[in-house]
């Protein structure tokens, strides 16, 4: 059996597969956000599915 990665490993592998981060934001530098899309966790609806949906009652 294999010993866990170090948190040391997990740190070079993140760097590895993502390079180094930003700085971080200062609590005074940050703002509110809103969400102006459509939530990410709806797809986008196909051709014509409206349609179908209110035939089906939906």
């Amino acid at each position: 059996m294999s010993e866990p990665f170090t948190d040391e490993q997990y740190a070079f592998l993140r760097y590895a597969r993502f390079g180094e981060l930003p700085p971080a934001v200062r609590p005074d530098e940050r703002t509110a956000s809103t969400e102006t899309d459509p939530p990410r966790y709806q797809p986008d609806p196909t051709p014509g599915q409206h349609e179908r949906d209110l035939r089906a009652g939906g």
